[in-house]
């Protein structure tokens, strides 16, 4: 079995040689370049009153100096390259370590109203977001975190296929983070698609040859001018403010566009690379080949097609430059030429364009579920079999605890089954719930499990674990679970789903408490439900006794030599030990 880490580090050593040795190259490029502009001057000096050889030494001079300055700019741009790749590999590394809690905790995209998604650590600090987002574009970060949440249990199998092909293309994975990395988008992709979407065209379909008649008539103007077959030179200066008057009928709506495609054009040059990598790429699995269909449009490519947009609002970004705007309006009406372009492009692929940003989040998103999959060699892909028993796994182990660390479970639960786990605190029950639920999360994104073996009939999850009074909505806590448990009530009366709960009715008395979780355990099975509940209500137990679909498990803990131990150790039966007084006596609380 390959080990990630050891990959990393090789790559590692790699890149960084490479940057190295593209540091020493730019730096000799760049003293070439200065020993080249002081020869031409000097040569110029020397030979100024002969002006052929002058002329010709400082032609040389020109041509040399551009060519070294276009090799510097390709060696940067490689160095820079090289230098994300090895940002990629060192954050990989360091997050093998542990050291994962600094990064984006993705705890905006909570939702306490959400199936899942405030109880299992899905999101915040320390979380499976945190641990797993690999995304380098806000879109792609939204793209994973509603991956997470979508409880979706159709297609798992085609999931699970495209992440395998993805953890093996890991060199390819790692030149689409480190290409997408490189260029710092101001707009998001929302605001763009809305912005093109809403453009209203305002150039007139004659600008599509006017510029160019113009520029030739200029052309010409210039040439009479020069050999004096026009005799008024002033024409020259009325031709140019006649460019100005052209020009000025649109200037307001002109700076609005250039306004806009300003905020845009590096969200472009960004997703013009990524799709190009997409492009270029063989992909064997159903959906991954899908995605790069998406992104076809005839014979043109995606990436062509932004390239040459790009390209577009570069030159209108040109007008900044004064002397450039004045003789370029004037004479050949760039300004109406490239808007012009713009609006075209818009006017054909505004409608378009979100298609293809979506496939860039797609993948971005994508890349980082890959990822998970080739860290973890030692995960399987759950069998995704339509049965009777949803969940059949042997060692089945929490994905962000480490191996040493780890104690491992073996569970079978079939479907209308419903589990009541009872234990001493911190015997590990809360642990067992969240890796349940991250074992269904998890197996329907199409994600590798931590366990040795794993069956699986997928299944819709919803979780009752950290309720929490409201301030704002003026709600109690009492209240808020209710509310909870008659959000799952309703759930379950329009779908089939799997239920975790964690000590539920604790806002009320111990007596109404055991009353109320026994008849809302009754009303989840009689509404077919599958699930665990875990509770220190050692009352609830007897459910077993008269509902055969109810099963009781528990954890242990034991006292040696006046020290508490657990195993968290998964058993049939009932806790018998509990451990609240004998805590309160250690820590002398009482």
């Amino acid at each position: 079995m390959k080990n990630p880490t050891t990959y990393y580090k090789n790559q590692l050593k790699t890149y960084q040689a490479e940057v190295k040795r593209l540091y020493k190259k730019m730096t000799a490029l760049s003293t070439l370049r200065l020993v080249v502009f002081l020869l031409t001057g000097f040569g110029v000096y020397v030979f100024f009153n002969q002006w052929q050889i002058a002329i010709s030494i400082g032609v040389l001079g020109v041509v040399f100096f551009v060519y070294l300055l276009s090799k510097h700019t390709d060696v940067k741009r490689q160095h820079n390259f090289n230098k994300a790749l090895v940002g990629v590999n060192e954050d990989e590394i360091k997050i093998a370590s542990g050291n994962f809690h600094d990064r984006n905790d993705g705890l905006v995209y909570q939702d306490p109203n959400h199936f899942y998604s405030l109880d299992i650590d899905l999101f915040g600090r320390g979380s499976f977001f945190q641990f797993v987002n690999r995304t380098t574009i806000n879109e792609g970060t939204l793209k994973l975190a509603n991956t997470l949440k979508a409880n979706n249990i159709d297609n798992i199998e085609l999931r699970q296929e495209a992440i395998k092909e993805l953890s093996t293309k890991i060199k390819w994975r790692q030149y689409y983070t480190a290409t997408s990395s490189l260029v710092d988008v101001e707009t998001p992709a929302k605001h763009v698609v809305n912005w093109l979407q809403n453009h209203k065209v305002f150039l007139p379909k004659i600008m599509s040859w006017l510029p160019l008649v113009f520029s030739l008539a200029s052309v010409i103007l210039f040439v009479l001018t020069v050999l004096n077959i026009v005799s008024n030179q002033a024409l020259i200066g009325y031709w140019l403010f006649l460019g100005f008057a052209v020009t000025g009928g649109y200037l307001k709506k002109i700076n609005v566009l250039a306004s806009n495609t300003d905020k845009v054009r590096d969200t472009f040059r960004q997703y013009a690379l990524l799709l190009d990598l997409i492009e270029n790429e063989t992909f064997t699995s159903e959906l991954l080949q899908q995605k790069q269909k998406q992104i076809k449009l005839g014979k043109k490519k995606a990436s062509a097609i932004f390239k040459a947009f790009s390209k577009s609002l570069d030159a209108l970004d040109n007008r900044n430059n004064i002397i450039g705007a004045i003789f370029g309006n004037g004479y050949f009406l760039t300004d109406v030429k490239n808007s012009y372009r713009i609006e075209q492009w818009i006017k054909q692929y505004a409608n378009t364009v979100s298609n293809w940003f979506e496939v860039v989040s797609f993948f971005d998103a994508y890349n980082s579920l890959g990822n998970y999959a080739y860290n973890h060699p030692e995960f399987v892909f759950p069998e995704i079999k339509n049965s009777e028993t949803v969940i059949k796994a042997k060692g089945l182990g929490h994905p962000l605890l480490k191996k040493e660390k780890r104690v491992d479970s073996d569970l079978v639960i079939k479907n209308e089954q419903f589990f009541i786990v009872t234990g001493a605190n911190m015997a590990g029950k809360s642990t067992f719930l969240r890796t349940v639920s991250l074992h269904i999360v998890m197996a329907n994104v199409g994600l590798p499990i931590c366990a040795q073996s794993a069956q699986y009939s997928p299944v819709k999850l919803i979780t009752s674990m950290r309720t929490t009074d409201s301030l704002t909505d003026d709600s109690s806590y009492f209240f808020s679970e209710l509310t909870r448990l008659k959000f799952i009530v309703n759930a379950l009366q329009k779908s089939s789903y799997f239920i975790v709960l964690d000590e539920i009715l604790k806002g009320t008395n111990s007596t109404d408490k055991a009353e109320g979780s026994r008849k809302f355990v009754e009303k989840l099975v009689a509404l077919h439900a599958t699930g665990i509940i875990a509770t220190h209500d050692l009352s609830l137990c007897e459910i077993e006794k008269e509902l055969s679909d109810v099963k009781n498990y528990y954890f242990d803990a034991t006292v040696i030599n006046d020290e508490l131990h657990f195993d968290y150790k998964l058993k049939t039966g009932i806790c018998k030990n509990m451990n609240a007084s004998f805590l309160l006596k250690k820590m002398e609380i009482v």
